[in-house]
């Protein structure tokens, strides 16, 4: 994404460009995004041959990836903060996955939907996987990219230290828990599963 940056502006006048790079993008982030989503539910015991996004949106139940924002740095508009799941909190479908798969399946007639907006909007939903699973931590041995300082945002520089996060702050008090290493070394299983099925 930072590579397509130099060619496209991040502003909001270009929200509608499309390319044979930006559709490239799209593609391979929606497939991250559904890798890493499929990992979750198998990990956690969830068993069905073909998943749908019918599926990982069961995900957003226990990881709130609606709540979560995006900040694009660097941007020209009012468009760069960015909630890549939000149509989940009403029941909705992702814009930006329809596109995915519109152009996937049908390049010819769905290319203009491979969009420069829907290309932010895959990138940063694999960034709220990511931070749902893992924070801030991606476990490499350190990166050299540019990280934007947003001022007092209330957002926290994201995994690969580009794109700023900021992450939900709604979870009913009885979904909270106590998180003490200490209690839970001597366990011998201290991982709990979710049951996804019942969701």
């Amino acid at each position: 994404m930072q590579e397509l940056f130099d060619y496209v502006e991040p502003a909001d006048t270009n929200l509608n460009s499309y390319s044979y790079r930006i559709h490239a993008l799209l593609l391979r982030a929606s497939v991250e995004v559904e890798a890493n989503c499929k990992a979750i539910l198998t990990e956690n015991g969830y068993v069905k041959e073909q998943m749908t996004m019918a599926d990982y949106k069961k995900i957003n139940v226990t990881h709130r990836l609606s709540s979560y924002q995006v900040k694009v740095p660097h941007w020209t508009g009012t468009q760069g903060l960015r909630s890549p799941f939000a149509a989940w909190a009403i029941g909705g479908t992702l814009p930006w996955y329809g596109a995915y798969n519109a152009s996937k399946h049908d390049r010819h007639t769905a290319f203009s939907e491979a969009t420069f907006e829907h290309a932010i909007d895959a990138c940063c939903g694999l960034l709220v996987v990511l931070s749902a699973q893992f924070e801030t931590n991606d476990f490499g041995p350190g990166n050299d990219h540019l990280v934007f300082q947003g001022p007092g945002d209330g957002m926290e520089s994201g995994i690969g230290g580009y794109f700023r996060v900021r992450f939900p702050d709604d979870w009913p008090l009885e979904e909270r828990y106590a998180f003490n290493w200490q209690d839970l070394k001597n366990e011998t299983d201290p991982f709990q599963t979710i049951d996804y099925q019942t969701l």
